[in-house]
């Protein structure tokens, strides 16, 4: 049974929700302690560093960080049929999702003469983690390839952890999703030292520009630890997914929904909001039947003890009030006029609309993407997005007539700050 929390005779503010209802307690100023040796050994060392780290955290060494192509070819080529049709098809409605979010140059004319141009600039080079840790993950490949690739971005390396069971090489899922998607700059490294051999650059990795993709603490706490160094995404720490539901959601629905969840990760967090008791107490009733049943049913009981909740509320209001606090990185809604209650949601990563739009449809086939803001980050962060891998730039121009027209204002202006160099080079020309 998950635990209860019963707000309908209380509106909680956002910081008491945030702190009543549960997310596994992740310690990333810790976590940098830990990997900062192991960023300044890949700074100092370059490859050795990666492969002694490799050996010492994933069991094994790769007979080189870069996987051979030869590899990647052999593993498209042993990719089950069913397996491939599906990757495909992620591939095709994810360009369609991310090459609309393109943006097309701005010009705006200021004041005659005077225009500002926006445009949005590819970075060169682009370093994408994709975890390895307890499954595999191609369909992270996918989510970071293509908008990648859809803004533009000339050079794209992929970093996976080494698999004991592969020879030390990425999972071959993984590299057959690299393959399938014409990448063909892989590595076998994982964790800390992946993240810092795309910040520094090793002698077979070149420095990238930005580096984004999800990972455990220690991936999260490099990305911190080497932020400035390089770019990064968001800090994407254990999974979580809350359920706003009313009297008309599924119970079965809504407890497969959070077991999904659960066997991400023992530290996923898994909330349902509620107007309805008899719904809560129907999603316990089938959570005891589902999770005996599930593969994963020890990662899913553990996460759903630790981080389970049902929060009872007065209505629908509240309801939306409590989501939006806790910020979920998946919010499914399941109630009434579900499209209407969706189109109210301020925060979250991923919002899923109805009952059958779980959140598996978009970890997979929906189009968008599954890297999103967790730990209540989606208050002020998105998913990742083709803008991740661009700059926006602006360029400005200006003819004599019209800086000699604004002359005087930015002389006030300059002189206010005391900066008369700044009056005098407009001046020089404006004479």
């Amino acid at each position: 049974m998950l635990r209860r929390l019963d707000l309908r005779s209380v509106r909680p503010s956002a910081s008491e929700v945030r702190r009543l209802i549960p997310r596994a307690a992740v310690d990333v100023d810790v976590a940098i302690e830990a990997v900062r040796p192991v960023c300044d050994d890949v700074r100092a060392r370059g490859d050795a560093a990666v492969l002694d780290a490799a050996e010492r955290f994933d069991r094994v060494r790769p007979a080189s960080l870069r996987v051979p192509a030869e590899d990647l070819e052999a593993a498209l080529a042993a990719l089950a049929p069913a397996v491939r049709d599906a990757l495909t098809e992620a591939i095709r409605r994810a360009r369609l999702v991310h090459r609309a979010q393109l943006r097309e140059p701005v010009v705006v004319e200021v004041a005659p003469g005077t225009t500002v141009t926006e445009r949005w600039i590819p970075v060169e080079r682009v370093g994408l983690y994709v975890p390895g840790g307890r499954v595999a993950y191609p369909s992270s490949v996918v989510m970071n390839v293509v908008p990648a690739q859809e803004a533009g971005v000339g050079s794209l390396a992929v970093a996976s952890p080494p698999q004991v069971d592969n020879d030390g090489r990425p999972h071959p899922v993984v590299l057959a999703a690299c393959a399938l998607l014409g990448v063909d700059e892989v590595y076998a490294a994982g964790g800390a030292q992946a993240v810092a051999m795309f910040a520094h650059g090793t002698q077979s990795c070149p420095a990238v520009d930005v580096v984004t993709g999800p990972g455990n603490v220690y991936v999260t706490a490099a990305k911190r630890l080497l932020r400035g160094v390089v770019g990064v995404d968001a800090e994407a720490g254990p999974t979580e997914v809350a359920i706003l539901a009313d009297h008309s959601a599924r119970p079965d629905f809504v407890a497969a929904d959070l077991i999904a969840q659960a066997e991400h990760d023992p530290m996923a967090a898994c909330l349902l909001v509620t107007t309805s008791v008899e719904l809560a107490d129907a999603v316990d009733v089938e959570l005891d039947k589902q999770v005996p049943r599930t593969r994963h049913r020890e990662r899913v009981a553990e996460a759903l003890a630790g981080q389970g909740a049902v929060a009872l509320v007065a209505d629908l209001d509240a309801g939306l009030a409590v989501a939006d606090a806790w910020a979920a990185e998946h919010l499914e809604i399941q109630t009434v006029d579900a499209a209407a209650v969706a189109a109210r949601v301020r925060n979250a990563g991923a919002i899923f609309v109805g009952p059958y739009a779980p959140v598996p449809l978009g970890d997979y086939l929906a189009g968008s993407n599954h890297v999103l803001p967790t730990g209540g980050t989606a208050r002020h962060s998105g998913g990742l997005a083709v803008s991740a891998f661009q700059r926006q730039v602006h360029v400005v121009s200006c003819d004599a007539d019209a800086l000699a027209d604004i002359a005087p204002r930015i002389a006030a202006l300059g002189t206010a700050e005391d900066l008369t160099g700044h009056v005098d080079a407009v001046e020089v020309r404006a004479r």
